[in-house]
């Protein structure tokens, strides 16, 4: 029994092994248990004495208990605290930089009351559609405030970039000539780059660059300078996102030595004043609820020390460093409110929420990992369960075969880290109506 508790993470639910001689306690347990039923049954006894793990909300029970009072289930909710102590801390970072600047990744969170406290904070937004561009405009987001990084650019997007003064972020070498006839070549302006390859930390793969319909080749981008230049660019930036997500305080730093390294190369060969390097995002969150997860500080002196190694040395020590973090910066501060609505019991469990795919598309889309708590019942004895909603498809499940407190009928449940890519990439199938977003 306690060989095989160290092999289970009472977090997931039979889903993630730890790495403590696997193989030979693995053996033991079948030499002595050879049935698989007993097997579980001892794993599920330990797991009922060790507990599970927790993420801790930032409502109270009570507090939240008056609002689902005021406002119908479910419903995004976002803590303007920790957004605030959020960007502060990342600014405090990259305070070594004197032209650093955070461009908010507006399609993780295109809320305007929300967008208003990161303008309040001293940061940008990142653009990538004509009503982001539009929504910027009427916060008040001007010229340089606006990063505009899209795909498969429409005119209208372009020429709204334009006379919105914002910097355009060129994904494609085939965009200058298509940029020059629709918009016009802007003095300050930036390209995309993409490596190719296979992107690794160490010895793991992080992301395949290669298969990414974005950017340009090293190549690509030498001619794009070029070009730009001769038709009357004065200022330039590189940009590139080699991963998504990253739990690592080894990404950022990763991902600018490889910038960096291009950046004196691209220079000496174009000639060209390079005024910025965009690290974009990838920096995540860890949805995990035992996982550690990513330090700024130590990420920021990881970039600082790249700096210092090779740009500085290169005469380039004046370059901006920008981010366009999303995720990093507001995954944490939502909470998706849900009531449980029904319970059901066929060949698995089933705990039915009043919330669906249509309120978090992730799990549904990538299989992604939400921790859920239960506001009413956090603790206590465990059942395995699928958390499901309402729609007419069977991938609208919140989590699977997970292990979860007994729960009943009206309980709330809080589902976390919605705070980026939740309400945001919501739809209307099945006729369901947007939920209201609060914001605390």
């Amino acid at each position: 029994m306690i060989l095989k508790m160290e092999l289970y993470s009472p977090c997931d639910g039979f889903t993630h092994y730890r790495n403590y001689r696997a193989e030979i306690l693995e053996a033991l347990v079948a030499s002595f248990f050879p049935s698989q039923i007993h097997t579980c049954v001892i794993i599920l006894s330990v797991k009922e004495k060790v507990g599970a793990c927790m993420k801790t909300p930032f409502i109270s029970r009570e507090r939240l208990a008056e609002l689902t009072e005021q406002f119908p289930t479910p419903f995004h909710l976002y803590d303007e605290k920790g957004i605030r102590e959020r960007a502060r801390a990342l600014h405090e970072a990259f305070a070594w930089n004197a032209g650093f600047k955070e461009y908010f990744a507006v399609k993780a969170t295109p809320n305007p009351a929300i967008l208003k406290i990161l303008k309040e904070e001293g940061c940008g937004v990142d653009c990538a559609s004509y009503v982001e561009l539009l929504m910027s405009q009427k916060l008040g987001f001007t010229g340089d405030e606006i990063m505009f990084s899209s795909n498969n650019t429409p005119a209208e997007e372009f020429r709204l970039a334009r006379e919105l003064g914002a910097t355009i972020n060129l994904d494609a070498y085939e965009d200058v000539a298509f940029l020059k006839e629709m918009a016009g070549i802007p003095k300050v302006i930036s390209c995309r780059y993409n490596p190719g390859g296979v992107f690794e930390l160490g010895t793991s793969i992080m992301d395949h660059p290669e298969e990414a319909k974005f950017g340009m080749t090293k190549a690509q981008l030498i001619q794009a300078f070029k070009e730009l230049k001769e038709l009357g660019a004065e200022k330039f930036g590189i940009h590139a996102l080699l991963a998504s997500n990253t739990v690592s305080n080894d990404y950022y730093p990763a991902l600018a030595r490889q910038l960096f390294e291009l950046a004196v190369e691209v220079v000496a060969e174009t000639g060209v004043e390079l005024d910025f390097i965009n690290l974009s995002g990838g920096v995540g969150v860890n949805y995990q609820p035992d996982g550690e997860e990513n330090d700024i500080a130590v990420i920021g002196q990881g970039v600082r020390q790249a700096y210092e190694d090779i740009l500085t040395p290169a005469g380039l020590g004046q370059i901006k460093i920008f981010t366009e973090l999303g995720r990093f910066m507001l995954a944490p501060f939502g909470l998706l409110v849900t009531k449980v609505t029904h319970k059901k019991q066929t060949y698995r469990t089933y705990l039915g929420v009043d919330a669906s795919a249509v309120n978090l598309l992730r799990p549904a889309m990538y299989g992604a990992y939400h921790h859920i708590t239960n506001m009413d019942r956090p603790e206590g004895p465990t059942e395995i369960v699928d958390v499901v909603g309402s729609l007419c498809e069977n991938n609208d499940k919140f989590a699977i075969q997970r292990e979860f407190p007994v729960s009943q009928i009206g309980d709330t449940l809080v589902i976390h880290d919605t705070g980026a890519h939740g309400f945001s990439m919501g739809y209307q199938y099945n006729a369901k109506l947007r939920s209201s977003e609060i914001l605390l």
